[in-house]
């Protein structure tokens, strides 16, 4: 059963492979310009480059990821840096050259929002402390790009309005909900949320930030609204997306002969909360067969938030397989991880609980109060591992009701 979990969220991987997602949705006209940026970047561009040869590109990737063999930018993820403020300028540089006949194709995946950071009134210092703090707080990705859409000249939509040329959009989605506005911080989509909005974000989770709290308070020019005649040289298309991998797990399962369940593509929310609701849904199964019947195979995905109180090492999906394991009353086999690969800050992609887990048992208390559910999994031997996946389609969740 062990192998069978890892099997379908690696055949999962396989079925969404980003170059060729990208390379089934290419439009037919060679571009002028080709922008890439994000953890899926690379497969993204080199099937552009296969498709049109040789032709104008930046491409920014996360630092610890490989070029193949292309120019790249290494910037730093999930908090920018001076690479991240380079990469950003150079592409405000080449957009802002192209002349109104130009046609521009921008890949975009998850991780571009740190990738390409041109900081709006405030230092990269300042912008690195409230990233840091808004990722510590359990602030929802839409939150957090809501605030940092309006502190920056590229994200919010405004690489459009840097340029005077047609664009053309690919989209990997690793955001709840797929809203183009939210992947990467929608360098070229309008963003429908008000300055005022970010300053509630900020209020919500007691986020001291004076500095920044003044800029959205001064009204500096707005992000991209979505009635800008901008967007009239502006189009796009999703090409992969959580769903699409939670699918591929599905039709892998049934080709195995087992049921599966595809629960929800936007499942997010505190990280033991959303274990809290997993778990009784599976005692529910086993005790009264419902709302399915077992045995099946049960998918869910989206993104989950880990508020950090402690001092440990970890991730959303490792912490959310600690507090499974602590709210069920048996033993079950599960598997969550990141779907690039690296989950928060523990190096590695997820984990598996597995009768052998509770055989131990281990208390899970310790570990969820110091949010170290590294130390954990490394204590009971069931960690993912499989380095950078060289895409990024949110969370993935698989567990077995038998």
């Amino acid at each position: 059963m062990e192998a069978l979990l890892k099997e379908a969220f690696l055949e999962a991987l396989r079925a969404t492979d980003p170059y060729r997602l990208t390379a089934k949705a290419l439009p037919p006209w060679r571009p002028d310009l080709v922008l890439a940026v994000g953890k899926a970047a690379s497969a993204m561009l080199q099937a552009a480059l296969d498709r049109y040869g040789e032709v104008a590109y930046h491409l920014t990737l996360p630092k610890g990821q490989k070029a193949q063999g292309l120019r790249a930018r290494f910037a730093s993820h999930p908090v920018p840096d001076e690479e991240s403020v380079r990469a950003a300028e150079e592409v405000l540089a080449l957009l802002q050259g192209l002349s109104p006949k130009a046609r521009v194709l921008a890949l975009l995946s998850g991780g571009g929002s740190a990738l390409w950071c041109a900081p709006l009134g405030i230092s990269l210092e300042e912008k690195r402390a409230l990233t840091e703090a808004l990722l510590r707080s359990g602030a929802s990705i839409h939150e957090v790009n809501a605030v940092r859409k309006h502190l920056s000249r590229i994200k919010g939509g405004r690489a459009l309005l840097a340029t005077a040329a047609r664009v053309r959009v690919l989209l990997l989605s690793d955001v709840p909900g797929d809203d183009p506005s939210v992947i990467a911080s929608g360098p070229f989509h309008p963003d429908p949320t008000p300055s005022a909005e970010a300053l509630a974000v900020l209020d919500r989770y007691g986020l001291d930030f004076p500095g920044v709290r003044k800029v959205l308070e001064a009204g500096i020019p707005e992000t991209l609204k979505p009635q800008d005649p901008a967007l009239r040289r502006l189009s796009w298309r999703l090409i992969g997306a959580n769903l699409h991998l939670l699918k591929a797990a599905q039709g892998f399962l049934r080709r195995e002969g087992h049921r599966a369940v595809v629960l929800s593509d936007r499942l997010g929310g505190e990280a033991q909360a959303l274990a809290r609701f997993h778990a009784e849904l599976v005692e529910t199964i086993r005790t009264r067969n419902l709302p399915f019947a077992r045995p099946l195979f049960l998918l869910s995905g989206g993104e989950a938030q880990v508020r950090v109180r402690g001092r440990g090492q970890g991730g959303r999906n490792l912490e959310f397989l600690l507090a499974l394991y602590a709210h069920l009353k048996a033993p079950l086999y599960a598997l969550a991880a990141d779907s690039d690969g690296l989950d928060g800050t523990s190096g590695v992609a997820g984990a598996l609980l597995t009768p052998e887990v509770w055989e131990r048992g281990l208390d899970p208390r310790p570990y969820l109060e110091e949010n170290d559910s590294l130390a954990f999994f490394q204590e009971v031997g069931t960690l993912l591992v499989t380095g950078p996946t060289g895409t990024n389609l949110n969370d993935f969740r698989l567990l077995f009701v038998g």
